[in-house]
């Protein structure tokens, strides 16, 4: 089984990963003692040191192909689906077992004694070749049976691609998740050391006799108000690397928590909802799926209503028999005992008439189940188009957004500057200042939202077009795999 990417060139991929390296692992030197200490002390340092270098596996800043890349071939539940491809294909050499002779060999021996009339008696040791071959010779099951192991197997490469696509869009939002989430957590960053240097401003002027206490109390106040919303933000980054970890197949217990590289970038994007549509309903994992799963109620069906037909099957049957004068179980006479080796062929043909309903219960149950997946086949078909519309309307709403919400953070950037110069002279008053860095906050941290929103409905409108990854099982032949990928 090979797995590769390759590259798929779409006019919705709307994502753009700048490299900006992010150092969270400081130098082992860092780390260790200076100045005059113990040497003893040093020692205990270089130790843990050690220890913790031996045994955590550090993961350097990964971007979003590295991501999908360790995804596919690590997630556990992707794992899973693949070796469902070889229970598939078991299962399908049971549904072809219909086709193939059936032979037994027996080889019973023993000992015969006692008396049976005319003066025989005694005892005698015995030992008989048995062979049996059955061929089905006509069946209206057979053709049914070959298509629905054929099916069988369609339907495991489908549900590993259904895995694939659940999967990788799973990692991709985590990675995007994880990005806002930093990026969150810098900005709230900035905008409290900010608020710390005006509560440092106000500490001394307050000292010099030039405000009172209460604008220092208010400015410490808006500064402490930043701490629990950088700690979400930090807990919410957190989860995001867990859900990386996850989806990469990582140990958290092993290894330390991926680093995603980049920062979320806006790109506009036009999408053409008819033209996207027809795609997705040829090429989407999980439409295929449903339409398989219709084929397969449907050969069960008819596998079930051969019953209504005849069967015909050949049978040869075979005894090797050394010696003579063995008796039969429950012969009565010496006519019915062996007299030699003998070989008999016969062809049995059986044709149901009256089944009191077994079969044609069987029936109706095969048809509502096929019925069933009809129904459901059709609900995912007609999902496609409003979907599709849905996604269009949010990425066009998001896109209004960024650009109202891009002029205005510009505008607050400059007026909480201006402000901000303006209390530290005493020029204007507290309050102008908090309402100004709280606008400025809110439009940035919303445009950061924005941002975030549009690659994740970029996101949504590459798992609803089906333009993750395809898997191709060849059962028969070279049996060669490939997969294709978004190369983002």
């Amino acid at each position: 089984m090979k797995l590769r990417f390759a590259n798929q060139t779409s006019h919705s991929v709307a994502v753009a990963l700048w490299a900006t390296p992010h150092e969270h692992v400081k130098r082992m030197g860092a780390a260790l003692p200076t100045g005059k200490r113990p040497q003893q002390a040093g020692r205990v340092h270089v130790l843990i040191l050690i220890l913790l270098a031996f045994f955590a596996h550090p993961i350097g800043a990964v971007t979003l192909q590295e991501i999908l890349q360790t995804a596919l071939e690590k997630n556990p539940a992707i794992q899973e689906a693949k070796a469902g491809l070889e229970q598939a294909a078991g299962q399908r050499l049971v549904f072809r077992s219909v086709i193939w002779p059936r032979a037994e060999l027996l080889v019973p021996a023993g000992v015969q004694a006692g008396h049976r009339g005319a003066g025989e008696s005694g005892v005698k040791g015995f030992g008989i070749g048995r062979g049996l071959l059955d061929q089905t010779l006509f069946s209206m099951a057979v053709p049914p049976s070959l298509r629905r192991g054929d099916i069988e197997v369609l339907i495991a490469q489908q549900q590993l691609n259904v895995a694939v696509v659940e999967q990788l869009h799973a990692a991709r939002l985590a990675f995007y998740a994880a990005l806002y989430n930093r990026s969150l957590e810098s900005i709230r960053d900035e905008q409290h050391q900010k608020l710390e240097d005006n509560v440092a401003t106000q500490k001394n002027r307050f000292e010099a006799g030039l405000a009172d206490r209460s604008a220092f109390a208010s400015a410490t106040v808006q500064a402490d108000e930043l701490v629990p919303q950088i700690e979400a933000a930090q807990r919410a980054f957190r989860e995001a690397q867990l859900d990386l970890a996850l989806a990469m197949g990582i140990d958290p217990a092993r290894s330390s928590l991926p680093q995603p590289e980049g920062e979320l970038q806006f790109i506009p994007t036009r999408i053409d909802v008819d033209a996207e549509t027809a795609a997705a309903l040829q090429r989407r994992a999980d439409l295929k799926l449903a339409h398989l799963f219709v084929r397969a109620a449907n050969e069960d069906q008819r596998i079930v209503a051969a019953d209504y037909y005849p069967a015909i099957a050949g049978s040869v049957h075979g005894e090797y028999v050394p010696v003579t004068g063995i008796h039969r179980q429950e012969s009565t006479s010496r006519t019915q005992d062996f007299i030699g080796s003998e070989i008999k062929e016969k062809a049995a043909y059986t044709w149901r008439v009256v089944d009191n309903g077994k079969v044609g219960g069987a029936v109706l149950r095969a048809r509502a189940a096929r019925e069933e997946n009809e129904l459901t086949c059709r609900k995912l078909e007609s999902n496609v188009s409003r979907e599709l519309s849905r996604i269009a309307n949010d990425i066009e709403t998001i896109a209004a957004r960024e650009k109202s919400l891009a002029s205005a953070s510009a505008s607050a950037e400059d007026s909480a500057h201006t402000v901000r110069e303006n209390v530290a002279t005493g020029l204007a008053s507290l309050l102008e200042y908090r309402v100004t860095q709280t606008g400025f906050l809110k439009t940035k941290s919303g445009l950061l939202d924005a941002v975030y929103q549009h690659n994740v409905a970029l996101a949504e409108l590459d798992r609803a077009t089906g333009r993750y990854f395809q898997y191709s099982y060849e059962p028969i032949g070279s049996r060669s795999k490939a997969v294709d990928s978004l190369n983002r």
